[in-house]
């Protein structure tokens, strides 16, 4: 009986044994790939905020911003303007065009 108990005994403490070496190594597998897991993340994150901050820089030129009122009736009153003078230098051409000619008969033609 003594021997049998003994025989046991050592079986399971070879099985304990295995299991300890086994999970020992299965333990710093795990240690590692958390490492290089964190040092990936830590990769990604630098890499994510150098993105964030292009798409910052490029969203303030690329994004239109709308106007106030203020630009808005500032620019069209200019506008407007631009076109009065235009208006007025184009009639003011239109006033010297627009001298009578005479024909052969002396009948009076509109250039």
């Amino acid at each position: 009986e003594y021997d049998k108990i003994t025989q046991e005994n050592k079986v399971a403490k070879a099985a304990k044994d295995q299991d300890v070496k086994y999970k020992t190594a299965e333990s710093k597998a795990l240690d590692k790939s958390a490492a290089e897991m964190s040092s990936d993340r830590e990769t990604l994150n630098t890499e994510l905020s150098a993105v964030n901050e292009y798409y910052a820089k490029i969203k303030d030129r690329c994004i239109a911003k709308p106007e106030t009122y203020e630009e808005r009736k500032a620019r069209r009153d200019a506008e407007i303007q631009g076109l009065k003078e235009a208006l007025t230098v184009l009639n003011e051409e239109t006033a010297f065009v627009q001298r009578k000619h005479h024909g052969l008969r002396g009948a009076a033609l509109q250039a």
